[in-house]
């Protein structure tokens, strides 16, 4: 078009005028066309992306939530004393690779009870049978004296606070990412919490303290970091039981030391299942069990 319109120039079939006018709508032209080219790409991603969107609305629990809470199921309020949790004769099997082969277990109330064994034994399929992420094959687990299978989940949920290895953070303020365990807590509690994981010291050091936002999936925090605040929720959450899977994996032995020293006093009165292949892990336990290929020794 540029080429055209200085022909038509050099032939004094257009003027100065005329030139600006088709250089200026060459100008204008030009994004649209790039729009409409990408206009394909966006599309694609657009519809795989809605894809993905609908493909987890449409997924279905592995367990059927179980409805109610504790005024409306009528089990027995939260004031009463804790009774421990079980596991009678369980087997479970993913996919057919049994993981747990007639276990028992009895978890004393008021105790930490710790299971040490190395990676694959059944320690955190354990934990994730007593939160009902699954249910057994065989056997049952009981929380309170109540087999799982029949408590209602808020209340279960409510029962029990689960600190996984991997803590997952929002991209939002760190007070926030901790009260997650007690929506409403005030800033007095979420800062006891944070120092009973050794965290506080080092959000303090943080431009905005505990209003620091974290980023997506907490990544601007280490392991290590994230993991305290993943212990700092469980010690926010007012629950009997606590179940600690790897709680100190991405901890040197300083931090280890110390969050183990505020578990120990924190949870006198709490029942709490510790999980760790770590041997200085179990220094803290009441009893100690050692798993090999999903049995009790």
């Amino acid at each position: 078009m540029l080429a055209l319109t200085i022909w038509l120039y050099d032939k004094g079939a257009m003027g100065f005028e005329g030139i600006l006018t088709c250089t200026i709508a060459m100008m204008g032209s030009f994004g649209p066309v790039v729009a409409l080219s990408s206009l394909s790409n966006n599309l694609n991603q657009t519809l795989a992306s809605g894809e993905r969107v609908l493909s987890l609305l449409e997924e279905t629990p592995l367990v059927e939530e179980i409805p109610g809470d504790v005024e409306t199921s009528g089990a027995e309020s939260m004031e009463h004393e804790f009774t421990g949790a079980e596991a009678e004769h369980v087997t479970f099997a993913y996919d057919n690779e049994v993981i747990l082969d007639n276990y028992s277990l009895k978890l004393q109330p008021g105790k930490i009870t710790g299971i040490h064994g190395a990676s694959g034994s059944g320690k955190s399929t354990l934990l994730k049978l007593l939160m009902r992420f699954w249910d057994v094959q065989d056997g049952s687990v009981s929380v309170d004296g109540t087999d799982v299978r029949k408590i209602p989940t808020k209340h279960l949920r409510d029962m029990e606070s689960y600190v996984t290895q991997e803590t997952h953070l929002f991209h939002d303020s760190i007070a926030n990412n901790i009260a997650i365990a007690k929506p409403g807590a005030s800033r007095e509690e979420i800062m006891e919490a944070a120092k009973k994981a050794s965290i506080h010291d080092f959000i303090m050091t943080l431009p905005k303290g505990y209003d620091t936002e974290v980023g997506e999936l907490g990544d601007t925090l280490s392991g290590g970091e994230k993991q305290r605040i993943g212990i700092a929720r469980a010690f926010l959450h007012e629950c009997p039981l606590i179940l600690l899977d790897e709680p100190t994996s991405n901890l040197d032995s300083l931090n280890e030391g110390i969050i183990l020293k505020s578990l120990k006093e924190s949870a006198k009165k709490k029942t709490v299942v510790l999980v760790s292949h770590r041997v200085s892990t179990m220094n803290v336990a009441d009893v100690v069990y050692e798993m090999e290929n999903g049995r009790i020794s």
